[in-house]
């Protein structure tokens, strides 16, 4: 029986997405997100769902145990997968930024050899490195980047911002923004070859039903 395997991220992302594929054409009633079952079939529509962790989706797609998956743009950039970015989902939407006290405004370029507070080193070193042409030192951290430059482990901070709350409330700004980020459909190379009408259909109405919105 072929199933076509979508892994979705658990919490909010994973509702937004299911009711993004019911109104292109794909039932989703089968998956209960209030259920404890990490894999749900629905035999009658030949799809599979399973929920993962957000940062392990790009994984299952990439080693084809999913054919398609959701995954942040952040994760996307920071583990750089073997795997397709088909489609800007729009979910999620929020910042890679540089961020740091506000008296570093307009003096970021000043700081020579400067630290980089972060949970994505890649992004970092990539941002500064590469598109900069600056030697940085990252420092790789788990939990609220934020506390770094206050406490002096690092200059400035390279976060995900939302609303800027958090920054506002540690004195802390954004100096410069990095990238976008949101939710991206991504596919398996394999299952695009494999399952290519299938998948091209799903990405298609997926596509219409973000425009019409």
């Amino acid at each position: 029986m072929k199933y076509l395997t979508i892994a979705l991220p658990k919490g909010r992302l994973a509702e937004l997405t299911l009711e993004l594929l019911e109104k292109a054409g794909i039932q989703c009633k089968s998956a209960d997100l209030k259920s404890r079952k990490l894999v749900i079939e629905d035999d009658e529509n030949l799809v599979r769902f399973f929920m993962a962790k957000p940062s392990d989706v790009p994984v299952y797609v990439e080693y084809g145990v999913a054919d398609l998956g959701v995954v942040g743009k952040d994760t996307l950039m920071e583990e750089s997968r073997d795997l397709y970015e088909v489609l800007n989902l729009g979910f999620g939407a929020c910042k890679m930024a540089v961020a740091g006290p506000v008296e570093l405004m307009g003096k970021l370029n000043d700081i020579p050899g400067k630290r980089v507070a972060t949970k994505y080193p890649k992004v970092a070193r990539d941002y500064f490195e590469l598109v900069k042409k600056e030697s940085i030192e990252v420092i790789k951290l788990n939990g609220s980047v934020e506390l770094a430059p206050l406490v002096g482990l690092s200059e400035v901070i390279v976060d995900i911002v939302e609303s800027g709350r958090t920054l506002k409330e540690n004195n802390l700004v954004v100096l410069e923004e990095i990238c976008d980020i949101s939710a991206r459909l991504v596919d398996n190379k394999v299952s695009m070859k494999m399952k290519n009408d299938r998948i091209r259909k799903i990405i298609r109405e997926m596509r219409k039903e973000l425009r019409d919105a």
